[in-house]
């Protein structure tokens, strides 16, 4: 089990033109993105969210619902220290009982994966994940190679082709979709944030760039499929080192892939993410040979 510890535009950047669950926590925590909606307003932020959370089936309520908050806590859509939306907010998105909720995210709390916090300023919060970067090297490698046991080599490569038929779909859709003023905002801001980041906080934001041109794909299942793959794909990069060359070449390939869709080029847009997802792949496989 993960040890965690709980923690109390334009184009600006490639120019080119429950139990536990404190009813203080309130209102919604996100919000839908589109244009303004009168000249002088800003569009409202990103939902940062919508490629994770959606109405779950019935019959499978617990465990589906269970599976989107895991989701949201393994790609680092709702950092380490900071609240969970509102369980009102959740329920609803989830289209669940609150009895329900509770009980899912007590699971979480019970992994050591979110804590509860009472008062004017309650709520439920993710606990920052301490291995395997705090681990020394063997440890990290023991973590890994746990991992791998656990999806086998199967089923590490259809991770990784489907990742890659996701990643270059909703890159593609992307670059021939008419993006919104405030869409092409969300998307350089996130490539602007990926450039700005810690090593510490790099993995986080890289998957929040990808994320964020699946949401733009126009396809809802596009964007829920590639969230859930994507989770697979942390767990494996989150066993293997940081290397600052690879993460240099890394940020190039993302400004040539956001600088591609924003001028509509949808060749380009696509060759350069198939680069860059045979580059992460390459280096996964490296590490696990």
């Amino acid at each position: 089990m993960h040890k965690y510890h709980c923690l109390g535009r334009g184009r600006s950047n490639v120019e080119k033109d429950g139990g536990g669950v404190s009813a203080a926590d309130e209102g919604p925590g996100t919000a839908g993105h589109g244009d303004p909606v009168a000249a002088g307003h800003e569009a409202d932020p990103p939902d940062r969210l919508a490629p994770v959370l959606r109405p779950v089936r019935a019959g499978n309520g617990f465990e589906e619902a269970l599976e989107q908050i895991l989701q949201i806590v393994r790609l680092g859509l709702v950092p380490s220290g900071e609240r969970l939306p509102s369980e009102r907010e959740l329920a609803e998105r989830l289209r669940i009982s609150r009895v329900t909720l509770r009980e899912v995210l007590k699971v979480l709390q019970e992994q050591g994966l979110v804590e509860s916090r009472r008062g004017r300023y309650g709520g439920t919060f993710v606990c920052r994940r301490t291995d395997p970067e705090g681990l020394a090297g063997g440890d990290a490698e023991a973590q890994l190679r746990r991992v791998v046991a656990q999806m086998g080599a199967e089923g590490i490569e259809d991770v990784l082709r489907f990742r890659e038929v996701l990643e270059l779909g909703a890159v593609e859709l992307c670059a021939a979709s008419d993006l919104s003023k405030a869409q092409e905002r969300m998307l350089t801001e996130a490539l602007a944030a990926t450039g700005e980041a810690p090593l510490s906080d790099y993995r986080r934001l890289d998957t929040r760039l990808h994320l964020a041109v699946a949401e733009l794909s126009g396809s809802p299942s596009v964007a829920t499929h590639y969230a859930a793959v994507r989770a697979k794909v942390n767990e494996l990069l989150d066993r293997i080192p940081l290397l600052v060359r690879n993460l240099e070449h890394s940020q190039r390939q993302h400004t040539a892939m956001v600088e591609a869709i924003l001028d509509g080029d949808v060749d380009a847009a696509r060759e350069v993410a198939r680069e860059h997802v045979a580059g992460t792949a390459a280096l996964l496989r490296g590490f696990l040979a």
